[in-house]
């Protein structure tokens, strides 16, 4: 995993937006332009090609913002991304298909928590993005409501 602080210690927990990078499994946060962490994540079982459709096991790509916290995820903490857009909700109509939703940075359910870091390495969600249970405590800490990510292919 590559952890890049480049902010001071005083705001080096605190992020105004996310860049997710698909192809590299990389979740960064950054503060007035710069890196202040990166994370090694897991996505959707199939993580190529943007979400098309409820059920396809694909992340979407595009900019959303963080729309919501819930503390009780059955996926230990998550934090909602505002998919789908109306641009995801357009082609899904239609291709006569449900967009799907529930799409959310979280952490590892029960079954999951011994795997910490290393449940990185395989593709194993719906289309959320996961990370260990301590690297979701520090996004947790670092991230607000309103917050913009960006998922690159």
């Amino acid at each position: 995993m590559r952890n890049a602080h480049v902010a001071s210690a005083s705001n080096a927990l605190m992020a105004d937006s996310i860049v997710v990078v698909k192809a590299a499994h990389t979740l960064t946060l950054f503060r007035a332009g710069q890196v202040v962490k990166t994370y090694r994540v897991a996505l959707g079982r199939v993580p190529m090609g943007d979400k098309m459709r409820q059920g396809d096991h694909r992340t979407p790509e595009g900019l959303f913002h963080i729309d919501a916290r819930n503390p009780g995820s059955h996926y230990y903490k998550a934090l909602h991304i505002s998919y789908p857009d109306a641009a995801h909700e357009a082609r899904a109509e239609r291709l006569g298909v449900p967009a799907g939703g529930d799409v959310m940075i979280h952490g590892l359910p029960d079954r999951f928590k011994s795997y910490g870091e290393s449940q990185a390495e395989t593709d194993w969600t719906e289309g959320c993005i996961a990370l260990s249970d301590q690297q979701m405590d520090e996004i947790w800490r670092a991230v607000p409501v309103g917050t913009p990510i960006l998922i690159k292919p």
